[in-house]
């Protein structure tokens, strides 16, 4: 192999060890054993079994056809993944991972037959030209209905507002996996290891950007310590929080899902710093606690008196950005999950 060629194997393959690495983190060893957690590091599996079979087939072109059918069949479950991934992420998860189970598992049976009935080696052209067409249009539906959830992010973006530690992730993977269909779509008049290529770089873009927004939502943390020093007397504090009380109470601010430390300090007239310091003095509670106090009081309302919304609509009224962050806080603060309690209101 020659220097060119190693630098190709080394490049393509090193996302592909990684994504490996990583899918074993969220399986396994993530310490947030979340739905969404399983999807990912699934989904990563059966992109590093895609690409791993790329790498090899591009540099051994005898490889064996059992290997190229594995490959195959781990594409089979990318579209869905992604799709079960993101909409953990912002609906019920328990919702989603008995969806998933009605789709995954009739898929896997059904692979395994095929694979058993027909193998690659018997049926080249069944797996070369069908089975692989069918997995492109396949993969591209599910990226065009996994698009639809992210539109909120995906607005967010558009208009240049603050992006969730949630949107970076969703927006990451969609476009990541988004990149390798289109790298392995048009690998006919390109090159068939450019696919593998496109997923190291988007695997690398991917956790530069979240490292980027994990830093900065760290760094503005770090920035509000420093004013852990200044008091404000008691009058001034007093003032100030019935000012917050009264435009939570006239204008509803909590609903707005993108409401900031900032936009709330420009309604008052003060710096966002102060709002911050006179919320953790004076009521020992974060921005986001407090402004999830109101919503999660405005859902209890909710699912006292219109039994009939779904909860995903019951958490974009209240404010919440996804379905997951509504769960969470609304455990947080009440020590029972919503579907819980609006149980617990009838009995």
């Amino acid at each position: 192999m020659n220097m060119d060629n190693q630098l190709l194997f080394f490049f393509s393959a090193l996302g592909a060890f990684n994504s490996s690495l990583l899918s074993l983190y969220f399986l396994f060893f993530a310490k947030q054993k979340h739905v969404s957690n399983y999807f990912l590091g699934t989904l990563l599996v059966v992109l590093s079994i895609r690409i791993w079979k790329s790498i090899f087939f591009y540099f051994n072109p005898a490889l064996s056809k059992t290997y190229l059918q594995i490959g195959l069949m781990a594409c089979f479950f990318i579209g869905p993944l992604l799709y079960f991934y993101v909409k953990s992420k912002l609906k019920d998860f328990k919702t989603v991972a008995r969806q998933s189970q009605i789709v995954l598992i009739p898929l896997i049976l059904l692979l395994i037959i095929i694979g058993f009935l027909f193998p690659y080696k018997n049926s080249p052209s069944l797996w070369g030209d069908y089975f692989y067409k069918g997995i492109n249009y396949s993969w591209l539906f599910f990226i065009f209905i996994t698009g639809n959830l992210c539109k909120n992010s995906f607005q967010k973006l558009i208009k240049k507002e603050k992006l969730t530690y949630d949107d970076v992730w969703i927006l990451s993977v969609f476009l990541g996996v988004s990149l390798i269909w289109l790298a392995y779509f048009t690998a006919s008049y390109t090159s068939y290891i450019l696919g593998a290529l496109a997923f190291s770089f988007a695997l690398y873009l991917s956790l530069l950007l979240i490292y980027y927004q994990r830093k900065k939502t760290f760094n503005i943390t770090e920035k509000k310590e420093k004013y852990a020093s200044k008091k404000i007397n008691k009058q001034e504090a007093d003032l100030l929080l019935k000012k917050i009380e009264k435009l939570m109470e006239s204008e509803l601010l909590f609903k707005n899902a993108n409401l900031t430390v900032s936009e709330l300090s420009k309604k008052i007239g003060v710096r966002s710093d102060i709002v911050s310091q006179l919320l953790n003095d004076n009521l020992n509670k974060s921005f986001p606690n407090f402004i999830n106090e109101y919503r999660i009081l405005e859902a209890k309302k909710l699912l006292k008196t219109q039994q009939h919304l779904k909860m995903e609509v019951i958490a974009e009224t209240c404010g919440f950005n996804s379905i997951s962050t509504f769960y969470t806080a609304f455990k947080n603060l009440t020590g029972s999950t919503p579907a819980k309690y609006a149980k617990n209101l009838n009995s």
